[in-house]
């Protein structure tokens, strides 16, 4: 008999996204000017709660204008998660400043208490990743960044729908940047979004987005900038993927529900204060590379946790992250995204067995 496979996570697609891109091929607006990029953006702000939403070709490249756009440069330090998608470094890096390294806490977060240990008189800004959806304990680091006067970047990419205290991840900061890649609660593909409530940094994300042309005279560049810019097709898929978001966060805390029911494994908690999109479901078992195989061998497809920052080889950091090297070890990641009742059941019996 033929496994079914269970891929870890694959996109829904079943809202209005071919109506849509049909629309934009139909209108021939295939570039980057058309109605659908001006309504993904004007969405994306109502959703989140911001002023501005500017539409970018990753969140890789989002992170990056973020950086540039508050004035991070050469000589800065910008305090980072060590347990962390390696984006976010990169980000930093690209501007010529340096990544400061903090561990996670139990959250998988980077740990407020152990930010201000790492905070020098180069220090411009701390980056609030929210891990596998679960928001950062953010009034812990708005505090410190208001003490210190420094910048609160948020890389809300895994985050999309998430809540802290309420507000939705992504408006609790200076600027926070979200990623659109194929796995991600919504998706456009590839592309990303730049989201602030301030009129300056808008303006200036925009430009530097779009090779800083010139005001009156397009071919005058008034700064470096960069070609980030998103097509107006990818928008015609993010628009109507936001339609469908709380349905799809919805699912996904299904999932999550379920997993916590049927397993009791340890896995990441969810704070009082936090309401998580679960964008993954991560369990920490000492044998995970035994468990994915036999997972495999049965259709069920897994991927373990990011490996810290600290442990990787383009970079030289010192300095112990016991937490990070313990997420490292053992954790393992589930399928999460577009499951059925009967493939978690199968996904759980499995594991059990």
């Amino acid at each position: 008999m033929e496994i079914k496979r269970i891929p870890i996570c694959q996109p829904s697609l079943d809202g209005n996204e071919v109506e849509y891109v049909n629309q934009a091929l139909y209108d021939t607006q295939i570039g980057s000017q058309g109605d659908f990029l001006q309504q993904f953006e004007r969405s994306f702000s109502d959703y989140i709660g911001v002023k501005h939403s500017i539409t970018t070709t990753s969140g890789t490249t989002a992170l990056h204008l973020a950086m540039v756009a508050l004035g991070i440069k050469r000589g800065d330090e910008v305090i980072c998660p060590s347990f962390t998608m390696i984006s976010p470094l990169l980000a930093v890096i690209y501007t010529g400043a340096r990544p400061v390294l903090v561990d996670a806490d139990d959250t998988f977060c980077i740990e407020p208490r152990g930010i201000e240990r790492k905070i020098t008189k180069r220090t411009k800004a701390i980056l609030a990743v929210h891990i596998y959806g679960h928001p950062c304990d953010m009034d812990a680091i708005r505090d410190i960044a208001r003490i210190h006067n420094l910048f609160v970047i948020e890389d809300a990419a895994e985050a999309h729908g998430s809540l802290y205290k309420g507000f939705k991840c992504g408006s609790l900061s200076d600027i926070s940047c979200f990623s659109f890649y194929a796995n991600k609660i919504i998706t456009t593909g590839e592309g990303g979004m730049v989201c602030t409530n301030d009129d300056d940094v808008a303006k200036h994300t925009r430009s530097l987005k779009n090779l800083c042309f010139g005001h009156t005279n397009r071919y005058i560049h008034e700064g470096i900038g960069y070609n980030y810019r998103m097509t107006n097709i990818q928008a015609a898929l993010g628009l109507a993927q936001l339609e469908r978001i709380d349905h799809y966060v919805y699912q996904r805390r299904h999932v999550a529900d379920y997993y916590n029911k049927h397993l009791q494994l340890p896995h990441q908690p969810e704070r009082e204060w936090a309401v998580s999109c679960n964008w993954y479901y991560g369990i920490l078992v000492p044998n995970k590379l035994q468990l994915a195989e036999k997972l495999s061998r049965a259709g069920i497809e897994t991927r373990q946790f990011f490996t810290g920052m600290h442990r990787q080889p383009c970079f030289r950091f010192r300095g112990r992250y016991p937490m990070t090297d313990r997420l490292t070890k053992d954790g393992l990641l589930l399928p999460t995204g577009n499951l059925t009742d009967s493939d978690l059941e199968h996904i759980c019996q499995t594991i059990r067995s």
